[in-house]
């Protein structure tokens, strides 16, 4: 994609960090937005920011786990726009740290319901949408460098973003054929607040294993204040969109550690001479699979 004037662009996490950065480079380049945020006052501030610089901006308050209140939120979007988004931008996100043998039940459901089903519920909510629209369009799904490995201070928060990883190359797949691109971004450190995150996480699930407190948010945010400035990540991110790239990995001292990590994994594969005509079996049978699969995919789409 490359002509975004007049295209709209749909934003979660849109009221500050990386989801704010997306909005100011995308509305910069002819975006109408909507900007989606669990959190009142910024997204007022986003909403007041926008309309200053004559952009036209919709703000709707949403908590993403919420799968009703998110199709009330398209439902929305259609009725104010026309039309549904041709911009999809999943990005808003949590995180919470501590040593992965003290995480609690509510601990993976606050981080896997917002970082993960959160994004299931952009994806399913808009996809359809999108599709019977027939005006193509493009998703970008924020994940993380974390996602590619393990970590034992961010085991949840790396599980999530690792299964995002994952469900975006699907989509890359399988949503070509509709004019619809997907990319996943993975930054490593945003110039964000998503330290505060943790401000937001429900009551009810409010019960963790972790040290959370004033001490520990103010070295999150310490920590973060060091990061990529999100506009200059949106930049990146459009480039890459242009050239309908898969993968957005905005940061180079990631290079030498992702490197290493992978090569553990193909070095642990087994040589082929172990079994050389089991391994030619499996291949065939693979390759038969899928290519059964695609043909009933396409009979499907000529119904």
């Amino acid at each position: 994609m490359k002509d975004y004037t007049g295209k709209l662009a749909f934003i979660t996490g849109g009221a500050s960090g990386a989801g704010l950065g997306q909005a100011k480079v995308f509305a910069e380049a002819g975006c109408n937005l909507v900007l989606v945020d669990v959190r009142a006052k910024p997204l007022e501030e986003a909403r007041d920011y926008f309309k200053g610089r004559g952009v036209r901006v919709h703000t709707i308050q949403l908590d993403i786990t919420d799968r009703e209140a998110y199709a009330r939120a398209a439902d929305e979007v259609e009725k104010v726009f026309g039309t549904p988004p041709q911009l999809l931008f999943n990005t808003a996100g949590v995180n919470t740290f501590g040593p992965v043998e003290k995480s609690t039940y509510e601990d993976f459901d606050w981080v896997m319901g917002v970082n993960l089903g959160g994004v299931v519920n952009g994806m399913l909510t808009f996809v359809p949408r999108m599709i019977a629209a027939g005006k193509g369009g493009y998703i970008v799904t924020t994940a993380s460098v974390g996602g590619f490995h393990g970590s034992a201070l961010a085991a949840v928060y790396c599980a999530a973003k690792a299964a995002v990883i994952s469900l975006m190359e699907s989509y890359h797949m399988g949503l070509q054929q509709y004019g619809i691109g997907v990319s996943v971004l993975c930054p490593a450190n945003i110039r964000s607040n998503i330290a505060e995150a943790t401000l937001t996480r429900p009551a009810h699930l409010a019960k963790t294993g972790y040290v959370v407190n004033e001490q520990t948010i103010a070295s999150l945010r310490q920590i973060h204040s060091h990061g990529m400035d999100p506009e200059e990540l949106a930049r990146h991110t459009k480039a890459a969109m242009e050239a309908n790239q898969l993968y957005i990995i905005t940061y180079p001292e990631e290079k030498e550690r992702l490197e290493a990590h992978f090569a553990d994994i193909t070095n642990s594969i087994l040589p082929m001479s172990a079994d050389p005509e089991g391994a030619r079996k499996r291949t065939e049978a693979l390759a038969n699979w899928a290519k059964s699969m695609a043909e009933r995919r396409d009979a499907a789409a000529k119904q």
